[in-house]
Parts: C-alpha cells; sequence; structure tokens
C-alpha cells in the first residue's frame, strides 16, 4: 500500500473518530480534513502576512530530506514522501495550497540554516532538531515530534549496545548536525567520521570503514527497516524536539504554524500522518506540546 493510500485510509478512520465526538453536549471537535482540498473556506490572513503572500502566489517551497526512510524520502516519481513530508503538506493545506503544488527542495541538515536565510525555501521540515544555537539563525514553530539520538550496527555487531560501548570506534554521523554536535562534545573518545548525508554512512558502515552510525532513533529505525543486516542498539540517549524552521524575524508565520499543529494534534490528522508514514515501523507517540518561545 502507498503512503498516500495509507495516509488516506487513516485520515477516514480519524475523521469518524472526530465526527463521533460531535454529540449533543455542546463540545466542538473539528473534523480532520486532508488540507488543501477545494469546497471549504478559504481562510483570510493579515494583509502582508507570510500566509497571506503564500495563499495568493498558490505554491509554497518547503525544504527536507530526500533520503531519509519514513521522514523524507524521494519515492520513484521523484517526489518525497514520509512524515515529515505528510506535515508539510498539511500545513500547505491550511494556506489552500494543494500538495500537487508544493515545491520540494533538498535540504541536507548542515545547509538547512542557509537556505532559510537565503529565502530558497518558506519552511523546513527536515528532522530539525531545535536548538538555541539554531535559534540564533532561525525560527522554529513546534515542535512536532521528539526523537533521540541512538546507534546503529550491523546486526552481526553485537558488541556495541549503546554509547558507553562507543569508546576507541568509529562512528559516522553527518557534519553540522546535532548528534556530530554532541558526540564531539560529549564522547571525546568516539573517532566522529562526518559525511554528507546518513545514507552515504551505510555504505562505509557495511565494508567496516566505521563501526557504527549515530543520529535519531527514527531515522536509523527507517534505514533498520529497509536492510536486515542493520539493527539499531540501545535506547536514545538524547532528546531531540523536532521543529519546522522558518525566518528568524517573523514571529507571525511561525505562530500561525504553532496554531496550525495544535490543531492536527486535536484533530487526528497529526496521527493519521504517522501511523501511514513512520507508524508503518514504529508505535504511535503522543504529540508534543508546542513551545511559543519568545526571542
Amino acid at each position: 500500500m502507498t503512503t498516500s493510500r495509507r495516509l488516506a485510509v487513516a485520515l477516514i478512520a480519524a475523521t469518524a473518530l472526530a465526527l463521533s465526538g460531535c454529540g449533543g453536549d455542546g463540545e466542538d471537535t473539528p473534523p480532520a480534513t486532508d488540507g488543501g482540498d477545494d469546497g471549504g473556506e478559504t481562510a483570510e490572513f493579515p494583509e502582508g502576512s507570510t500566509m497571506a503572500r503564500l495563499a495568493e502566489a498558490g505554491t509554497i517551497t518547503v525544504g527536507t530530506k530526500f533520503d531519509q526512510p519514513l521522514f523524507g524520502l524521494v519515492g520513484p516519481d521523484g517526489v518525497p514522501e514520509g512524515f515529515d513530508v505528510e506535515i508539510a503538506k498539511l500545513i500547505a493545506g491550511e494556506l489552500g495550497i494543494d500538495e500537487d503544488d508544493i515545491e520540494w527542495v533538498e535540504t541536507p541538515s548542515q545547509n538547512r540554516e542557509t537556505a532559510i536565510e537565503n529565502g530558497d525555501v518558506d519552511i523546513v521540515v527536515a528532522t530539525y532538531t531545535i536548538n538555541d544555537e539554531r535559534k540564533q539563525r532561525v525560527g522554529f514553530a513546534g515542535p512536532y515530534y521528539l526523537a533521540g539520538q541512538s546507534i546503529l550496527t550491523l546486526a552481526s555487531n553485537t558488541d556495541i549496545q549503546g554509547p558507553d560501548d562507543l569508546s576507541g570506534k568509529r562512528v559516522c554521523t553527518v557534519s553540522g548536525s546535532t548528534p556530530e554536535g554532541n558526540l564531539l562534545a560529549n564522547f571525546p573518545d568516539v573517532d566522529v567520521v562526518p559525511f554528507g548525508t546518513y545514507s552515504e554512512c551505510l555504505e562505509p558502515l557495511r565494508n567496516g570503514q566505521v563501526d557504527a552510525v549515530s543520529t535519531d532513533n527514527v531515522i536509523l529505525a527507517g534505514f533498520a527497516a529497509e536492510s536486515d543486516d542493520l539493527e539499531v542498539r540501545g535506547d536514545p540517549f538524547t532528546e531531540e524536539p523536532y521543529g519546522i524552521g522558518v525566518a528568524r524575524d517573523d514571529v507571525e508565520f511561525r505562530m500561525w504554524i504553532n496554531d496550525v499543529l495544535e490543531e492536527i494534534f486535536a484533530d487526528g490528522r497529526w496521527t493519521a500522518a504517522w501511523e501511514a508514514t513512520a507508524g508503518t515501523v514504529l508505535p504511535t507517540p503522543e504529540p508534543p506540546s508546542v513551545d511559543r518561545y519568545e526571542d
């Protein structure tokens, strides 16, 4: 079953659940929608806002990963699919933008801030951990998911079961990523081997050039789900709140995206998007609470 088909089935279930809560007790539970459909009321946005500009243009440019199973992986048709992609579609839908009118731009970890600062993308939804250092350059809505750093090894390698077993080992990760920074800062005995993307770490792992790969558990789970020779080891040893990157000074847009996230958390669309993508491999978590921080 394709991601689109799984999402459609999950959305039907979410809609039924939402509607079942609309009894005669006076409580209003918004029905789930798949966003971007014609026939609904067109939202009105403040004049001059990013929301108004994008809605009028009828298109949005989204930065995401192209090589990460479950979250952002380019399919045979050249279009990415995964949980991050579905979250971006839901945001676009709230602007009245159809998914076919989204321009997808690959944004590897080391390029995400630059893509936002240069105006190459309108938003970045790309397994993008919120942290204080990045907040100096970009703004974050969310989080919309809480991940954690973990370890991937060959299934045949049982010597590594957690971060304490990495001393003296060669560990591949991505240059400029939060996992790289954590390894360098907190595991000085680890030989960190940076690459441009996480998928580029897999061949060195298989041929023995590195002993392990380390990044967020959900990314590694996607690789392991596609290959019987790979296995995720131990429990996550950090907290990685995934956020949606926007221009740093566009507080209005950031807060509006937070509103959208809270809406899809409540009406079942977030759960439907998860279960159609990452949820095919991983259990369904509870949605996190958004952080409406002030600069």
